[in-house]
Formats: structure tokens, C-alpha cells, sequence
């Protein structure tokens, strides 16, 4: 299957220092990509990289649109950037509060992002959100309340709603269930693989746990140093680790 993303020798400095560096993958169409790693190895980094929120230092990431042309990513205006994360990425933040706008309600986030496609049917618009409300496990009846009246994980399943209601063909998260408690993150997580099966999403999460990556993702990447160390389906790797520091990794999960 032809890929949907392709990550060719990418790199981000910070003067001296090195965020990420010389990075190589292809994401096919559904598929989920994890990328683990304790703290400062460059995953965070990466993800914001490849996702055009950062600028590469050298490297570059090209993404195939719907009617199979190549796009190079680092080669779009600003405005055409924003277009495609418009209409066909979408990204969730760790902290729920900076992918939402606090200030409107829950409906209005949801059908912000349809507005932003064109859609101007009113009585449409607060069905479908609506309909994600519900998708999300969030109480249709909420859907005047703002943000700010919601628990940390029930912004999480909104931010969810608002990325996806557009139905992307590539989303990027950023540690979604990070800070939330545990049986808040396995709900959380639970709906994520609901939602990119049923919608056959391609995604690249980043994640410090390993439990998610093997719950949520078919192959994984493990970075330290701002490197890849190794890379491969996740069972494999969380099972037969084979670098140093990936094995480092698993033991200290099975110690705790």
C-alpha cells in the first residue's frame, strides 16, 4: 500500500542542541505509529516537526493527498499549511485547554471546524455536534456549557471531538491521556481505538507509556537522544526489545 506520510532525514536544532535528528518513516493509511522515549529524547519534537508546527533544521516531510499527488510539506506557504490542517489533519494536544476555545460552548467547538469547511446549515451543525458529543461520551444535554465547566478528561473527549469531526485522513497527538487520572486515561484510551478504527485514521502519538503504544498502535518507534534507536511492530519491541536502551525501557515497566 502506497504511504500516506513520508519522513526522510529530518532534523531540529535548537542552536547546539538536538531536538531530533536524521529521522526516517513511512505511515501508511490507518495506521497508528507511537513514538516512546523518557523525557527530553526528542519525540515531543518530532511529532511538532513532522506535523509543520516546528521547522526543520534539514530533512523533509512530503504527505499524499486524496488525489495521490505528493505534497512537500516544508515547501507550502503558511496559508496552504493551514489549510491542510484544516481540512485534513488534525492534531490533540496533551493539555485539552490549548486545543479548545474556552470561551464558546461545546457545540460551537465541534462545529467550528466544519464552519471553517463551509458548512452553514445551522440546525446541521448542532446535530452533528450533537452526535459527537454523544460519540465521545459527553451528555448531548451539555452542549451550550463551555469548556471551562468540564473535568480535564472530559475536555480531552471534546478536543477528541473537535480534531475529528472533520473526519482527517492524519492526526498527530501529543501524550493525549498524560496528567489525567488512570481510570480517566483508560477511557480515553479506550474511545481513541474505538474512533480510529471506526474511521480508519492514520495517526502519529507520541506517549512516555509504554501500555499505549501496545494497546493503541500497530508499530512503534523508540527515540533517545533526539535519535531513532529502533523501530518495529509494537509487540515485537515491547516483547523482544533489542536495543539497550528500548530493553532499559521495557525492564523498568516490569519493575514498577
Amino acid at each position: 500500500m502506497n504511504a500516506l506520510l513520508q519522513v526522510r532525514n529530518l532534523s531540529r536544532h535548537y542552536g547546539q542542541r538536538i531536538g531530533c535528528q536524521d529521522v526516517d518513516f513511512d505511515l501508511r493509511p490507518g495506521e497508528l505509529l507511537c513514538i516512546v522515549g523518557e523525557s527530553g529524547s526528542g519525540k515531543s519534537t518530532l511529532l511538532n516537526t513532522v506535523a509543520a508546527q516546528l521547522e526543520p533544521t534539514a530533512g523533509t516531510v512530503r504527505y499524499r493527498q486524496r488525489d495521490g499527488r505528493w505534497l512537500d510539506i516544508g515547501a507550502l506557504s503558511e496559508a496552504d499549511r493551514r489549510r491542510l490542517a484544516r481540512e485534513e489533519w488534525g492534531f490533540v494536544t496533551q493539555n485539552p485547554r490549548d486545543g479548545l476555545r474556552l470561551n464558546v460552548s461545546a457545540g460551537a467547538n465541534v462545529a467550528e471546524r466544519l464552519m471553517a469547511l463551509g458548512m452553514r446549515d445551522y440546525g446541521r451543525l448542532r446535530d452533528i455536534a450533537k452526535g459527537w458529543l454523544e460519540r465521545v461520551e459527553i451528555d448531548p444535554s451539555r452542549i451550550d456549557d463551555a469548556p471551562t465547566g468540564f473535568s480535564g478528561g472530559m475536555q480531552q473527549r471534546l478536543q477528541i471531538a473537535r480534531t475529528l469531526v472533520t473526519q482527517p485522513r492524519l492526526v498527530f497527538m501529543d501524550e493525549p491521556t498524560a496528567g489525567l487520572d488512570v481510570s480517566v486515561q483508560a477511557r480515553i484510551l479506550d474511545l481513541l481505538r474505538r474512533l480510529v478504527n471506526e474511521l480508519g485514521l492514520a495517526a502519529v502519538m507520541v506517549t512516555h507509556d509504554l501500555a499505549v503504544a501496545r494497546l493503541l498502535a500497530a508499530r512503534t518507534m523508540v527515540m533517545q537522544g533526539g535519535r531513532v534507536v529502533e523501530t518495529g511492530l509494537t509487540d515485537q519491541i515491547l516483547d523482544d526489545p533489542q536495543h539497550p536502551y528500548t530493553q532499559l525501557l521495557v525492564s523498568s515497566v516490569l519493575t514498577t
